[in-house]
Formats: C-alpha cells, structure tokens, sequence
C-alpha cells in the first residue's frame, strides 16, 4: 500500500506570519503554495550529505582559557519518526547567539557584546540511535528589532536534512522554566497548547552541566514544528 501522511491540524503548526514581528512576512509565501511534480534531482541523494555539507564542531564552548561566557549545557537532540524509530544518518545543523544574546551573524544589529571565544553554529550527524550531542553555552534573550520592545526567550534552532533535499525541517527548542516563553510571539504563535509544549526541552541536570534533552519527530501526527 502507499504510504500517506494525514494532514496535520493547523493549530499544531507555527503560524507564518507573526504580529509584531515585521520579518516573518518577508520569509512566508505571500500567495498559496503551487503543487508541482518533483524531479529526479529532488528526489535522490546525495546518498551521503556530509560530502556536500561537511559536519561541523560539536563543542561551541570550547576550553580554558579560551572557553565562550556563559552557563555551560549540553543538548541532546534525537531525530525519530512518527513510530519513535531513531533515524540514522540525519544531518543536523544548529544555530544560536551567545549568552549576551548576540549572533555572529552581520546582520545582527542588536549593541549587545560579541564573544571572541564563542561561535554559533554546529553541523552534526546522527548515530545508530538518531542522536546528537552539543556542547556549548545556553543562549542569552534579546529585543526584536521594530517590535516596540518584545524580548525573544533563549533558544536553539535546528534544521535537519533527510536523505533527498526535499526532506527538511526547520525548527527551534526552548528551555524550560524561561519567564519570556510565555510571552514569545513565535512559540504561542502554536495554538495548541500540547504542540507547543513538544518545542520544550526537557532539564536533566547532571554533576557541574546542565543537560537538556529534546526530540525532533520528522514526520505525522506529532511531527515538530517547522518554525
């Protein structure tokens, strides 16, 4: 039988454009999605993504004397699918701004400090177990641009590759107990309060690391977000 994938309940979804937040607008379609068959190209390979996308560090945090400022953690993400199979071989990029929440991006326009010692970005695969392990420094919050004063809480964002370039997810983990989650426009921009608690990573504290535990489902009824 072929395999189908019901629709996913709106409510369960980020909404695209978000009030208050003038860039969501320029990054969501403007007109309704056009179905078009794909090509051969879209739907192979490579058989191996990390020729084309080589893997990255995964420590951001690095070592005395030269180790990033800010609270060390470690994330543990796991990629599975809608019957909690881990998925091997997923390629998983990660992104976020240092502890005084700023990214090293130039178009970060944000006065806060920059750490010479911290870079934002991780690419990592995962293992027989669909997991992957970062160490680095928790993300600070900072303001929106032109949002009249919204504060974003920390966070992490995660985009994962599947096997053929149509296959990908982007998304973001939050942090548990952060006062700002309850007002952020992007995370209540899910309605549906158990979906939106899916965007939560889960606190395992562990000896002098604080360790956060979070789980990408890629695919049905309780896929992650794409945010």
């Amino acid at each position: 039988m072929p395999y189908v994938v019901e629709p996913r309940d709106p409510l369960t979804q980020s909404e695209g454009v978000v009030a208050g937040y003038a860039q969501t607008a320029s990054r969501w379609p403007g007109q309704p999605l056009a179905r078009r068959a794909p090509g051969a190209a879209e739907l192979s390979g490579p058989a191996r993504l990390e020729r084309r996308l080589p893997l990255g560090r995964s420590d951001l945090a690095g070592r005395a004397p030269r180790r990033a400022i800010g609270q060390l953690i470690e994330i543990r993400a796991r990629v599975a699918d809608e019957d909690g199979t881990p998925l091997a071989g997923a390629m998983v990029e990660i992104w976020h701004c240092n502890a005084a929440g700023k990214y090293i991006h130039p178009n970060d326009a944000n006065d806060a400090p920059e750490d010479p010692n911290f870079y934002g970005a991780a690419r990592l695969l995962t293992g027989e177990s669909g997991a992957i392990t970062l160490r680095t420094v928790k993300p600070g919050a900072y303001p929106v641009p032109d949002s009249g004063g919204w504060w974003r809480p920390p966070h992490v964002h995660f985009s994962v590759w599947g096997r053929v370039w149509l296959s990908r997810l982007v998304t973001q983990m939050f942090f548990p107990g952060e006062p700002l989650n309850e007002h952020d426009a992007i995370l209540n921009a899910v309605r549906d309060p158990a979906a939106r608690s899916r965007c939560i990573a889960r606190l395992v504290p562990k000896d002098h690391i604080l360790v956060y535990e979070y789980q990408m489902v890629v695919r049905g009824r309780n896929a992650a977000l794409a945010m």
